[in-house]
């Protein structure tokens, strides 16, 4: 007999089959319900339900000075924009009008109407996305924005969503602007310098991040994170740099030069520790546009004989003392006459080789050249690649050309096919090269390197949260450019150059200087050398202390028309650079310095009179002065009269134009700036011209340029 009872059991399993029978008919019935009757309303859910996948921008890597200045470096700028599906009409007309009167303040540039007009427009269109400014602002004017009503309210109740961005600044302003680069924010790309050369190692690694909104909140998720680039430091000082900038902008101003270029560069491990790359705007103001320092493709002209006579003499045909007649100064070579500088006041005669370089004889170096390697050309270039100075020097700098040179070659008979008889010649004067001052100071840099030749460096480090990651060896090209007897013979011409010769305005009372002139004329392509105005390059190159040579440096400018000196332009210019940079290594007890029978005090500029009176208060200086200025910032200057200092502040009407004149560009752009004026500045020391006269209206957000010397 069964234990199970089977009139108990087949009722309850009836049963169970019931319940799952309509079960199943109430999911069916839901589902049905679902997608017919409720389907606009859970269509109109989903819509609500977003998922964003955007990239994670890394923060890009600094650009750094020698000892650890920033010269380019990230900061954060802002997209400012609203929603206006948040927050609601009625909010949004409350405070529109403190809304606009705030952002007016901030942007004085549109008015309260234009911002009132604007804002409806989005408000009406319900703008999930919408620009209240339409350029990126610093994180200084965002922090102002996010301080008026609505916008300091949370995201999901005002709709203010900024969106921040990453921009590249540059705290020392134009200084080597072109060597380091730029980078475009709108595309996220770097253009040119080293910003281009080093963009993967400075970008980083871009991550992914999703953000999911279910009804008015967001979750953000990382999906990868971004790594964030590595710093480089290069080997530029900035110190050298703003002194070999000041010097080459003096001579362009005094000449009227259009391109100036300076290269200063450590003779030991070939660091460039200044480049400089000047060129005349159509405002007439000099701006960083081009790296001529690197690009430069011109024939460099009297700067090139170094190389030719220490071919001759590292081959063995000639010595300084081989004695060339010149005559009157005038050559024929072939189809073209060629002249020295001097051939107007009769030439130089009857000289020694070392004397032609001493004062730059074009006829002396040639016709030396002409006489031992004129059936053999081939043996002179490729001396002049032996020494280096067309050396491809593979510099990590985009814009960098490497020297062009024809090479010698014969066919099968023997016969030279893509050659003339005024090529050597020519050449070996500067002409029928083309040599970018990169090149030639490289090779001048290892001349007072006893001979070798290092690879100009421009970064040495890369670094990662502070800790060097990587090193940039210095490298070596060539351990020796020619024979050391070659090498003492040529030292010791190069610094008879400035002692004895053409660089006579270069010498230097504090310490010895060696290089060599240059001036030579700029081909104007196939109008030739001397279609109307003539365009000359004026060189200066070589190093310093002649004696113990720590630094090597190369001056060139273009300009048109006379006077046109490579030792009386350029070679001043070098002379500037070189004191400048000799005097910051001077180590002198200031007590050797002092003037005991004469009154000691400190120079005052115009300025803040409040600042100035607290600090010679501290320095125990008596003064008469009285602070009226009820909290107000007083400006003016101070005279030391009858043993103290008294302070005469200037007048100034908060809608009148203050006279800036002779105050500090710090001093200038604060004044201005509380007065609601935009400044932009041209130049650097004190204003010396203001843009909007003193005395005018004006009207906050207006523009005033102040030029400074």
């Amino acid at each position: 007999m069964s234990k199970f009872d089977n009139k108990k059991i087949i009722p309850r399993y009836s049963l169970l089959a019931v319940v799952m029978t309509l079960f199943g008919v109430a999911v069916i019935g839901k589902a049905t319900y679902t997608m017919t009757v409720k389907h606009d309303y859970w269509m109109e859910v989903s819509k609500r339900i977003e998922s964003h996948n955007k990239d994670l921008h890394p923060e890009r890597g600094n650009i750094l000075s020698d000892n650890g200045e920033l010269l380019a470096s990230t900061l954060p700028e802002y997209k400012l924009a609203v929603d206006f599906t948040v927050g609601g009409e009625k909010l949004w007309n409350e405070k529109m009008d403190s809304i606009c009167d705030g952002l007016h303040e901030i942007f004085p540039e549109k008015s309260v109407k234009e911002f009132k007009d604007y804002l409806k427009k989005g408000l009406e269109d319900k703008k999930r996305y919408y620009l209240i400014w339409p350029s990126r602002v610093d994180y200084e004017t965002f922090k102002k924005v996010e301080r008026l009503p609505i916008f300091n309210m949370s995201r999901f109740a005002g709709g203010f969503c900024p969106e921040k961005n990453n921009a590249r600044k540059k705290p020392f302003g134009s200084l080597a602007a072109r060597t380091i680069g730029d980078v475009d924010h709108d595309k996220d790309s770097a253009r040119y310098g080293l910003e281009s050369v080093y963009d993967k190692i400075l970008r980083g690694e871009q991550g992914k991040y999703h953000r999911q909104k279910v009804m008015n909140r967001y979750l953000s998720f990382t999906d990868k994170p971004a790594t964030n680039g590595d710093d480089i430091v290069t080997t530029i000082n900035v110190q050298m740099q703003d002194i070999a900038e000041k010097a080459i902008l003096k001579k362009l101003q005094e000449y009227n030069g259009e391109i100036g270029v300076a290269i200063l560069m450590e003779v030991e491990t070939g660091d460039v520790k200044a480049i400089v790359n000047l060129e005349k705007s159509k405002d007439g103001v000099y701006r960083e546009r081009v790296n001529h320092a690197v690009s430069d493709m011109l024939e460099p002209g009297s700067v090139f004989k170094t190389a030719s006579v220490m071919v001759a003499l590292d081959d063995g045909v000639a010595d300084t003392n081989t004695i060339i007649h010149t005559g009157n100064g005038k050559m024929q070579m072939y189809d073209r006459q060629m002249k020295d500088h001097n051939h107007e006041r009769g030439g130089y005669g009857t000289i020694s080789l070392g004397k032609a370089l001493q004062v730059s004889s074009n006829i002396g170096v040639s016709y030396v050249i002409m006489q031992n390697y004129k059936s053999t050309p081939e043996k002179f270039v490729d001396g002049l690649f032996r020494v280096g100075i067309v050396e491809d020097l593979q510099i990590p700098i985009d814009e960098y050309k490497s020297p062009r040179i024809t090479r010698p070659e014969r066919n099968a008979k023997g016969k030279l096919v893509n050659w003339d008889g005024p090529r050597l010649p020519w050449m070996s004067i500067g002409y029928a090269t083309q040599v970018a001052p990169i090149n030639t100071l490289t090779f001048y840099n290892a001349i007072a390197n006893n001979g070798k030749m290092v690879r100009p460096r421009i970064v040495k480090q890369r670094l990662r949260d502070g800790e060097v990651v990587e090193n940039y060896p210095v490298e070596v090209i060539r351990e020796q450019i020619c024979t050391p007897q070659t090498l003492g013979k040529v030292k010791k011409l190069l610094e008879q150059v400035v002692t004895l010769g053409t660089g006579l305005p270069v010498k230097s009372e504090s310490f010895g200087i060696a290089g060599k002139t240059g001036t030579a004329l700029v081909s104007q392509g196939k109008s030739g050398y001397k279609t109307g105005t003539v365009k000359y390059l004026v060189s200066f190159v070589g190093y310093f202390p002649a004696d113990q040579p720590r630094y090597s440096c190369i001056v060139c400018i273009q300009k048109y028309g006379m006077p046109a000196s490579g030792g009386k332009i350029s070679g001043t210019a070098f002379k500037d650079i070189a004191e400048g940079v000799m005097a910051r290594n001077l180590n002198v007890e200031s007590s050797y310095a002092e003037d005991n029978t004469t009154q000691r005090n400190p120079m005052q500029l115009l300025g803040n009179l409040n600042a100035t009176y607290q600090v010679l208060t501290r320095l125990g200086y008596n003064s008469s002065y009285s602070d009226n200025s009820n909290g107000k910032t007083l400006w003016g200057k101070v005279d030391f009269t009858d043993g103290q200092y008294v302070y005469k502040p200037k007048e100034t009407d908060g809608d009148v134009m203050p006279d800036v004149n002779g105050l500090g560009a710090r001093d200038a752009v604060f004044m201005l700036e509380q007065m609601g004026v935009r400044v932009r500045l041209h130049g650097r020391g004190k204003v010396k011209t203001q843009s909007i006269a003193a005395g005018s209206k004006i009207t906050a957000g207006q523009v005033c340029e102040l030029y400074l010397i």
